[in-house]
């Protein structure tokens, strides 16, 4: 039985689709009918205007953003996708707080839904800091289907996991 690190708090039934999809060798085929476009936000810049669209197009009121960037660690270091800091600094008398977001560089090369995902997830973050219902409300209000993407992301990552005999030929 193939593990599915990503995917441990779903039902059952749907975990043993992905199994099946994988002991048969098309769940990159899947992936790929569902998927097949790839985004252009390739730059830290295209990614801080990308970010700040969506950030004007649903939070207005929330506070801005001063950086926003590829990290190539990220996945790594943190096994995060994509994270959101504030960090506080001593300016001379006063106390100012910079807000980042990170997504991680392995969504250069991801659909787009996947990349749009990740950013409203992290935004979400400017106005509501735990994952609770509110959280996720927010997460709807700005993506209808959040979840849905959510749970193919997670798919795609345990795609991407794979052992290299499986979907050789369907990898990017």
């Amino acid at each position: 039985m193939v593990p599915l690190k990503y995917l441990q708090a779903y039902p059952a039934t749907l975990q043993d689709k992905v199994r099946a999809l994988i002991a048969q060798e098309r769940l990159g085929e899947h992936l790929a009918r569902r998927y097949p476009a790839r985004h252009d936000v390739q730059s830290d810049k295209a990614l801080y205007a990308y970010v700040a669209a969506l950030k004007q197009q649903h939070l207005r009121n929330a506070p801005g953003i001063d950086k926003v960037l590829y990290d190539a660690r990220l996945d790594v270091l943190r096994n995060a996708l994509g994270l959101h800091t504030a960090v506080s600094r001593v300016q001379g008398g006063r106390l100012k707080a910079k807000k980042e977001i990170r997504v991680a560089s392995l969504f250069k090369a991801a659909a787009p839904e996947f990349l749009q995902m990740i950013v409203v997830h992290e935004l979400a973050h400017l106005k509501e800091m735990d994952h609770n219902k509110a959280f996720y409300q927010l997460c709807t209000h700005m993506l209808p289907d959040y979840h849905q993407l959510e749970f193919d992301l997670r798919v795609y990552l345990t795609w991407r996991e794979l052992p290299p005999t499986i979907n050789v030929n369907q990898r990017e």
